[in-house]
């Protein structure tokens, strides 16, 4: 009978253990450092502070890292649970529920410190030479803009260099992006180039649950009601200053 006992026992705790991993929520994003890139500490800091959430919430998760394209056709078809970081569009809420936004990107212009450049509108950078990144979408009003001396660029860092050499006047990036990046440069490029005050324009990060999981109601109530509390309690902070930011 003892023996019986443990084998029984065995074959319970293999079931729960199956059952707590097939629990597991199946998080996915692309690679957009630093917010999701499986490089980095706990995948980035959108990544870290959406698991921390849902754990306190009561889910365990896995990251895993795609394209864009097929992370969203993931969570439309229910493969992945939860894209991490997705802004809002009317589209998308065919595929999956948006929580509550958990982050903003603000996309803001960088220029050389000794540039007397002001940014009110965008006919005021009309006459300006701006580095872009090559495929980019930075907001309607500025890619429908044809007045615009637009330089195609391969990546950010290109474009800050770029500025910092007074190669061209302005660049522009998703301000934690560039903050990012500029924490990578040489201190030459990095004390020669500052921030316009104001932002072109910004966007809610959400998490996008996908309709496919049952559960998908309960785990953005769960997802929003963590954040508010992390934010309460300090834990936000601290994860953001853990991330450089």
């Amino acid at each position: 009978m003892p023996r019986l006992h443990r084998a029984f026992a065995l074959i319970v705790l293999l079931l729960l253990t199956q059952s707590a991993a097939a629990e597991k929520l199946r998080l996915v994003a692309d690679a957009w450092p630093p917010f999701t890139d499986a490089t980095l500490v706990n995948g980035g800091l959108a990544t870290d502070i959406v698991s921390t959430a849902l754990a306190r919430a009561g889910y365990a998760s896995d990251f895993e890292q795609v394209p864009w394209a097929r992370a969203l056709l993931g969570v439309g078809e229910g493969r992945y649970d939860v894209l991490v970081n997705a802004w809002y569009t009317d589209d998308r809420t065919k595929l999956g529920q948006f929580s509550g936004e958990y982050l903003l990107n603000r996309v803001r212009f960088l220029k050389r410190k000794d540039a007397p450049i002001e940014y009110n509108n965008l006919q005021q950078l009309h006459t300006y030479p701006i580095a872009v990144v090559r495929g980019y979408a930075y907001s309607s009003e500025f890619d429908d803009d044809v007045s615009l001396q637009k330089v195609p660029v391969h990546n950010f860092a290109m474009a800050v260099r770029m500025v910092a050499a007074d190669r061209v006047k302005l660049t522009l990036e998703d301000e934690y992006v560039a903050r990012y990046y500029l924490a990578r440069e040489s201190s030459k490029v990095r004390n020669a180039v500052e921030f316009l005050p104001k932002a072109l324009s910004e966007n809610s990060l959400h998490i996008l649950v996908s309709l496919k999981n049952p559960q998908h109601e309960q785990i953005v109530a769960g997802f929003d009601r963590e954040i508010a509390e992390m934010k309460a309690d300090g834990s936000y902070e601290r994860l953001m200053k853990q991330h450089g930011m």
